[in-house]
């Protein structure tokens, strides 16, 4: 059985990792509720950018155009968003997972890292072409205009021959979905991948006309839409990540408090069983000397 002293010891460093985790459980929270605000602003017009997108594309007929093409050469690029920072649970994990055991994992990638904590995962398996991971700390559309910019160059010039983003989605306080999408190409024709909580649309088979022309209409949708899904994504992913810090350092601090609870007992009944050894020393010498 463990000494008093190393119990108390061993109680004193629990308590002081409680307070820390207390602590970061109440930035997490602050942070969360600013977080899921914008989250919650900015989810409409996110969804609604890749619905209508893939709308007008599935409505048009044959349309040629460099965002259009198939990818038959060159790497997959794809945009991973993960945190700076641990201490969220699995919420890094799970992204990376998405890549490296998902369906891309024997594809040959360039990662365009948003998040330190997926760059050097991923960094070890696949080429970083490009890190953004201060990009995350305050999302900016600025930013993410000038990622979209770089990205959709490699697409051009065939350095990459598809675009995905792997993201965490933010549901709610509790529920955080790993998503990977494809952005790119996109093929008129096809079904789009499924966004959470995408609205039921109404099958509508009337062509879509373009005016301007349609190379001028793709020429500014096309970079718009990159835009907008990378800087939706990021919004989401800083509530999931502030989400799941919350859930992590709740449960570290319960269970910091179970700990000392048991500690506690531990010291207890040493000290009980530590007084009672002295108690019968005393009165077996009390005896020897009477």
């Amino acid at each position: 059985m463990a000494s008093m002293r190393d119990i108390k010891r061993r109680k004193g460093s629990i308590q002081s990792t409680q307070q820390i985790t207390k602590a970061m459980k109440l930035v997490s929270t602050v942070k969360l509720q600013r977080a899921k605000s914008n989250a919650e602003k900015s989810k409409t017009y996110f969804h609604a950018m890749y619905d209508t997108v893939h709308s007008i594309l599935r409505k048009s007929q044959n349309l040629e155009h460099r965002f259009l093409r198939s990818g038959e050469s060159g790497k997959k690029g794809v945009i991973v968003i993960t945190s700076n920072r641990g201490l969220a649970g699995g919420y890094n994990s799970n992204v990376v997972k998405l890549i490296t055991q998902g369906e891309l994992a024997d594809e040959d990638l360039a990662i365009y890292a948003i998040g330190k904590k997926g760059r050097d995962a991923l960094g070890k398996k696949y080429e970083i072409a490009a890190d953004y991971s201060d990009y995350i700390e305050e999302p900016v559309y600025a930013e993410a205009m000038r990622m979209s910019s770089r990205i959709l160059k490699d697409f051009e010039e065939g350095r990459i021959s598809d675009i995905y983003i792997a993201y965490t989605g933010f549901k709610n306080t509790v529920s955080h979905i790993p998503t990977l999408l494809k952005l790119l190409p996109i093929i008129p024709g096809s079904e789009p991948d499924d966004l959470d909580e995408a609205g039921d649309e109404i099958e509508d088979n009337t062509l879509m006309n373009f005016e301007p022309e349609e190379d001028d209409a793709l020429d500014l949708l096309i970079p718009k839409y990159i835009t907008s899904l990378i800087y939706g994504c990021m919004i989401e992913a800083v509530a999931a990540e502030n989400g799941a810090r919350m859930q992590a350092m709740d449960s570290a601090t319960s269970n910091a408090e179970e700990m000392i609870d048991k500690l506690t007992l531990m010291y207890n009944r040493a000290r009980q069983s530590s007084i009672t050894q002295e108690l019968t020393e005393i009165i077996a010498g009390a005896n020897a000397i009477s």
